[in-house]
């Protein structure tokens, strides 16, 4: 009788056990949930006796900095093959090998044989394998939302075994192992179980700064518990995290309390630019690179636009934030209306995400070259035809019915030249 499958989580607890040098992978420009999970897991691998990497690219947030080891973040890591030299012992078996310098910058390998002939045609060089066993993703749909390190390193990820962790609905299964589940809240929900697993050894493996980084990723992902995708198992979840000293105070203090005034002062000028299509029910904004210089703010300080104020908008199905990023245009959407599954819209743009919230990414653009059929496009997909001519944005003011130019907020001005921004 054939030996049972082993399920994906035993699956993992066995690539684990077999791997020393782990590499895990956040997706870039990574949010609460990746960096609470990545830092979580990182922390537990630690108390198994691995070697553990954890790599983030993209803009790190502020905000997210009070988390354990955040530091320890790199953006980028140098991953080299072994160089392996070959001997074939056919004709001449090796007696010794020895490195012999002949200057600064060169060495020489002297092989002598101990009997027979060795010729150059019994030695070859190749390449080794990456000097990392195993691979986890957390919190990616895909592998491209890894970023560059998958970019400039794809062999990398086809050599060594993937593991994904996620929650997206659009994730893609790319791992050799896949653990995705749809119903989690969110990627830290799913490693509570899996860190308890893993190490089921190991006493008090969710300490405190693990329950910490754990409970960030749930709150942020459920907006402190305010949006839908809050079940009873993410608040038993949460409780659970609490109760193992998760500081739930300190993280509603840094994620939700606290706000450097450069980010104010974008948000003001976020506010100042929201349009709307009333019949279609939906609500955007914009932020151009101006805008961030203006306020003296990072790209990642327009996040909680979106989430805190364009989302409380009364009488919209859902709203939109575009804004200049990476040599780019990012947009953000988020569902008011819980009929309103906004990760449709945004495959539209070939991006992706939840019912609730979703993004896309147009590289090489600009708002100003694609505000405007972004907008057409979505109007098209809802099935409206309503036009409304382009804004204007620096040193002018949206035009407005007469009746109502008295309520109209003033856009602010700059003349400031405009670098590049990332997020």
């Amino acid at each position: 009788m054939p030996a049972p499958e082993l399920t994906p989580k035993q699956q993992l607890n066995e690539l684990v056990k077999n791997s020393q040098s782990i590499l895990v992978v956040a997706h870039h420009n990574p949010d609460g949930d990746a960096v609470g999970s990545a830092l979580a897991l990182k922390l537990g691998l630690e108390k198994l006796g691995k070697e553990v990497t954890v790599v983030a690219s993209g803009s790190l947030s502020e905000p997210l900095s009070f988390l354990p080891q955040f530091d320890i973040l790199k953006k980028e890591i140098n991953l080299q093959k072994d160089l392996l030299v070959v001997l074939d012992e056919t004709q001449a078996k090796i007696g010794n090998i020895s490195l012999k310098r002949i200057s600064d910058t060169k060495l020489i390998v002297v092989i002598t044989p101990k009997n027979g002939t060795l010729t150059p045609s019994n030695v070859r060089v190749e390449e080794g394998s990456f000097n990392v066993d195993l691979i986890i993703c957390v919190d990616c749909a895909n592998l491209d939302r890894v970023g560059p390190l998958y970019e400039e390193n794809s062999n990398l990820f086809y050599e060594v075994p993937v593991v994904n962790i996620d929650h997206h609905a659009s994730n893609t299964n790319f791992g050799k192992v896949n653990i995705v589940d749809l119903t989690a809240s969110s990627t830290a929900e799913i490693l509570v179980s899996l860190l308890e697993m893993l190490g089921k050894e190991v006493q008090g493996m969710l300490d405190q700064d693990i329950a910490t980084c754990l409970l960030t990723g749930i709150t942020t992902d459920t907006g402190s518990f305010q949006n839908s995708n809050t079940t009873p198992k993410s608040l038993t979840v949460a409780a659970q995290l609490v109760a193992a000293g998760g500081r739930q105070q300190e993280i509603i203090k840094n994620i939700f309390r606290t706000r450097n005034l450069s980010t104010l002062r974008l948000w003001g000028r976020a506010l100042s630019y929201i349009k709307e299509d009333a019949d279609l029910r939906f609500a955007w904004s914009t932020l151009s690179k101006a805008d961030f210089v203006a306020a003296q703010a990072s790209a990642e300080e327009s996040s909680g636009v979106i989430d805190e104020l364009l989302k409380t908008a009364r009488g919209m199905d859902f709203v939109l934030l575009l804004s200049e990023r990476d040599n780019g245009v990012h947009g953000s959407f988020r569902s008011i209306n819980a009929t309103s599954d906004v990760s449709q819209l945004a495959t539209l743009f070939a991006g992706g995400g939840h019912p609730q919230a979703a993004a896309f990414f147009l590289p090489s653009s600009t708002l100003k070259d694609k505000e405007q059929e972004i907008i057409k496009k979505l109007r098209e997909h809802l099935g409206g035809v309503s036009e409304t001519p382009a804004p204007k944005r620096e040193n002018q003011r949206m035009q407005l019915p007469e009746s109502k130019k008295a309520q109209a907020p003033k856009e602010p001005v700059t003349d400031l030249q405009v670098p590049s921004d990332e997020v």
